[in-house]
């Protein structure tokens, strides 16, 4: 995982929350391997990427099946990143992912709810 480069700002709280479309539910099983690859190819660019640390990350795939247009989404990355535009970059990860001859845009969606951190008093 990369770092957040000190500076005097704080990071941005960030959570990605990333769904699975209809698009992917569509395809025959045997065609599905591929999605998740450029999935994990996906999370990996992410989790590596230049002002970008990974705090944590949830899998929503017990209690939720089936396609996430919104919330509940599928999965959740939780990050602090240095500013807006690596948030934007992160996002993009989407548009640039390729599934064959197909965007990872096709299968699913990304969405970044952007905060700081909560500063539990008395913990």
């Amino acid at each position: 995982m990369s770092q957040v480069p000190s500076n005097d700002k704080e990071p941005l709280r960030v959570l990605f929350c990333v769904g699975v479309t209809q698009n992917f539910f569509d395809l025959p099983a045997t065609e599905t391997g591929p999605v998740w690859q450029a999935y994990g190819q996906m999370m990996t660019a992410l989790a590596t990427m230049e002002g970008i640390k990974v705090l944590g990350t949830m899998d929503d795939d017990r209690l939720m099946v089936g396609k996430s247009d919104d919330a509940p989404w599928t999965f959740y990355i939780m990050a602090d990143v240095a500013d807006l535009d690596t948030v934007v970059a992160a996002c993009n990860l989407f548009r640039t992912t390729m599934v064959g001859e197909h965007r990872l845009w096709k299968y699913g969606k990304i969405e970044a709810r952007v905060g700081r951190a909560l500063i539990i008093q008395g913990a």
